[in-house]
């Protein structure tokens, strides 16, 4: 499905009722908002592990412009600003209240955007496997504890300058394994739609993905945050999660790294993970 928030056409899918029968009433349920990761990629990845938390929620998958599905739109738009706001403009759109927003990775840095920009809106927010700011030189330490010499040589020269084509599929090769403990297959990438002109824009040289820094502001988000990762993770590393938690407002939040864990932590322990936001949607 698709909705114009303005000019602009996101694609959006939905599982799950937001009202339920109980007994002699209708319960209604919270609105899960889930933020794909990226950029350029589309909703797929969360499937099917997040598609399960329908049974405590209606969860919205939402495609951000330019990824994917929705309007490709111009590259001036594309950016962690114009992507927080269309978070709240869809919301507005489509009448959801007071949802409880979780990105995962790049879907966690518009998380943030939208949480800092529109504070009042989030009933709660979830982050995991993300970033307040990119740190290399904790993903190229990373890559090479989990992979050596060579994984990390592959990841200086991709997150250097994501526009460099030659370098995409030997890092789809031999680093995209290393990003979780549980072998995933190749059958999330093959379905997946891409738009690597975007990819290549925000982790260019100069790019907003080597600038941005949600740290400073991070305070003015006013609603219950989980914070989440793994301790394996290569592009998001423990120390990511952690600066997040220090520069959230006291009180909170709740951080959890969860052993044996790399990127998306429901890829390698989907149990431990879907029981924790369970647990924080329905407290």
């Amino acid at each position: 499905m698709k909705i114009d928030i303005g000019g602009v056409k996101l694609w959006f899918d939905v599982e799950g009722a937001k009202l339920v029968p109980d007994g002699p009433e209708m319960k209604e349920r919270p609105t899960l908002l889930l933020l794909h990761g990226g950029p350029g990629f589309d909703h797929s990845h969360l499937k099917p592990a997040l598609s399960e938390l329908s049974d405590v929620a209606q969860c919205v998958f939402l495609e951000h412009r330019g990824n994917a599905r929705s309007d490709r739109c111009s590259p001036e738009t594309w950016n962690l600003a114009q992507w927080g706001d269309d978070v709240y403009e869809f919301c507005q759109a489509l009448g959801i209240e007071k949802p409880i927003v979780m990105g995962v990775s790049f879907g966690g840095f518009v998380a943030q955007s939208y949480a800092i920009r529109h504070p009042e809106h989030p009933a709660k927010l979830i982050l995991s496997s993300t970033s307040a700011t990119l740190r290399r030189d904790r993903i190229y330490d990373m890559f090479e504890r989990l992979g050596g010499a060579e994984a990390r040589q592959l990841a200086e020269t991709f997150w250097s300058d994501a526009r460099n084509a030659d370098i995409l599929g030997p890092y789809i090769e031999s680093c995209l394994p290393l990003y979780n403990q549980t072998p995933q297959g190749t059958d999330w990438v093959v379905r997946s739609i891409m738009n690597a002109e975007l990819l290549g824009d925000f982790f260019k040289p100069g790019g907003e993905g080597f600038s941005f820094d949600f740290r400073p502001d991070l305070a003015k988000i006013q609603c219950p945050i989980l914070v989440m990762t793994g301790e394996m993770d290569p592009v998001t590393p423990p120390p990511q999660s952690e600066d997040i938690f220090a520069a959230l407002p006291d009180g909170l939040a709740e951080m959890h790294i969860f052993k044996g864990c790399g990127h998306g932590v429901e890829r390698d322990d989907k149990n431990a993970a879907l029981k924790t936001i369970r647990e924080f949607i329905g407290a």
